[in-house]
């Protein structure tokens, strides 16, 4: 378990959120990443506040949740009657909220408080696996509508105070993002799939990249090998550009904790801690 000493700094984690509710439906092919995620919350000490990344939220400007009692989003469609009846009902944090918008601010970044907007599934998907009594507050920050990976490093290097408090900050998405292919059936993509996903453990893990080295290749990730075909839009690889920011100055490198098939692809969840 992490020591969240008063020197400790919190963990950042870029997870996989699954495809919709299948992950809570008990899809088979989700199967691993479920236990990965049940798993992962005993490996961590528990956080007073959770802040989420979540690929599913876009504005103009950083967004952050800041209602005490937020609803729940059904972001998604066609699935069974009982994908609407998912609950989450971990409260809000205003406070966390205003430091948030504060920090961001403080950076130069613009930003705002969203006191009415609910938790979408980007978050509570995972968190229901992790945290499953909701006992722990909760806010969620936006992406920016721009997709530019300079701006999502800035946000997150923002934030890197908030580590100093025992507060996990999770970046939701999916490090591989075709739906095309996850749809498709079979193996099809599986070579594109392992290039990027190689490309992106080198870039994260790697410890002889440098930590210049390291933020050049994901400000210019569609460069990578098979980038634009595993991510055809970005939005789910942007959570982590957020926590790469967060994280950089103090563990630039991560650490692998989830490497295995969702849907039939190839799918990480990196760990800064």
């Amino acid at each position: 378990m992490v020591n969240q000493s008063s020197k400790a700094l919190s963990p950042v984690l870029y997870l996989p959120h699954g495809g919709g509710p299948l992950p809570i439906l008990g899809d088979s092919q989700h199967e691993k990443m479920v236990a990965f995620l049940k798993e992962i919350a005993d490996k961590l000490a528990e956080p007073s506040a959770i802040l989420v990344i979540s690929a599913h939220w876009e504005e103009e400007r950083a967004t952050v949740t800041g209602g005490g009692q937020p609803g729940i989003i059904y972001d998604y469609y066609g699935f069974p009657a009982e994908a609407y009846q998912i609950r989450y009902s971990a409260p809000g944090h205003p406070q966390l909220a205003k430091q948030v918008h504060a920090l961001l601010m403080d950076s130069g970044i613009p930003a705002q408080i969203d006191e009415q907007r609910g938790f979408d599934h980007g978050m509570y998907v995972p968190l229901k696996l992790m945290y499953p009594q909701a006992q722990i507050p909760c806010i969620q920050l936006s992406l920016l509508k721009n997709l530019d990976p300079a701006a999502h490093i800035a946000l997150g290097k923002a934030l890197a105070a908030l580590r100093k408090q025992p507060i996990l900050i999770v970046g939701s998405g999916m490090s591989f993002h075709n739906l095309k292919t996850f749809f498709s059936g079979g193996m099809n993509g599986i070579k594109e799939n392992i290039e990027f996903d190689d490309w992106l453990i080198e870039t994260c893990t790697h410890p002889a990249i440098s930590l210049i080295e390291r933020e050049q290749r994901l400000l210019e990730w569609e460069k990578a090998p098979s980038a634009r075909f595993c991510h055809p839009r970005e939005e789910h690889l942007l959570p982590l550009h957020v926590c790469y920011g967060v994280a950089c100055a103090d563990t630039p490198i991560a650490q692998v904790v989830f490497n295995e098939d969702v849907m039939d692809k190839r799918v990480t969840s990196l760990l800064w801690q």
